[in-house]
């Protein structure tokens, strides 16, 4: 199976990354597709296929991933249409907020349909991503899941809900990333240099994600394991909660969303 990653800026980037180091596909498989000689270099020195043909890498492949701005959406499905087969080949548009019935008018004869939500630790193997299919049988689903799940973790969703779902995972990163910077920033005010702070919080964020997923515990029953009654742990819990955690956590998420 052949595929194509047509635009290689943050994300795109980080999906051909992620394809590479999974070893799902051989580097002849991959075609890369980016106007930036600068990217295209980079790409090739990797064991890729590059070009600046959008339509040439769309044509020759299996499996055709669109990964560019939401603006730029439009235009280039518009250039690589009449390189499409819908017999043959599966579509895979990646961009927030576009929705899949302008995807389909903007490609005569559209093949089956993915809309695919990863965030930026697909590089790392590590990401969550949503998939929502549009017109694809349960087989051609799996296909692409499949592909997904070497690269992280994948959830399949409907279109109404891919909004929540970008807002949880592809922006949550970010806040991830903020919460790891901000108690990085309270270690080295506890004492600790800064490097050695954001390796403790780091750690300790995959220990969370650790336990709670060996142990299927809801969050607050895994709390509950080291709130010991009037000790530090619940002391700091109910300063972050007075200043709004939780509330602020939810609000952040929410406005995204908007």
């Amino acid at each position: 199976m052949k595929i194509a990653v047509i635009g290689a800026g943050a994300m795109g980037g980080a999906t051909v990354e992620g394809l590479v180091r999974s070893k799902a596909f051989r580097g002849e498989d991959i075609t890369v597709s980016d106007p930036s000689p600068a990217v295209t270099e980079k790409f090739a020195q990797m064991g890729v296929c590059v070009t600046t043909d959008n339509r040439q890498a769309a044509a020759q492949a299996d499996v055709v991933c669109v990964v560019v701005k939401p603006w730029l959406v439009e235009p280039v499905l518009k250039d690589i249409s009449g390189a499409l087969d819908s017999k043959r080949q599966l579509l895979i548009v990646t961009a927030a907020g576009v929705p899949s019935q302008k995807i389909r008018e903007w490609v005569e004869d559209c093949p089956p349909l993915f809309l695919v939500i990863p965030n930026i630790a697909i590089a790392q193997l590590s990401s969550m991503t949503f998939v929502t299919p549009i017109g694809a049988t349960a087989e051609q689903t799996k296909t692409v899941t499949d592909l997904f799940d070497q690269m992280g973790t994948t959830l399949t969703t409907d279109e109404q809900h891919l909004p929540a779902g970008t807002t949880l995972a592809s922006c949550g990163i970010a806040y991830a990333m903020r919460y790891i910077r901000a108690a990085s920033e309270g270690g080295v005010e506890l004492g600790f240099k800064a490097d050695d702070a954001k390796k403790v919080v780091m750690q300790t964020l995959r220990g969370a994600a650790d336990l709670l997923e060996a142990s299927g515990l809801h969050p607050e029953a895994a709390i509950d394991l080291v709130t010991t009654p009037g000790g530090l742990t619940i002391k700091g819990l109910n300063e972050m909660e007075h200043a709004g955690f939780t509330s602020a956590v939810i609000r952040g998420l929410k406005a995204a969303v908007k």
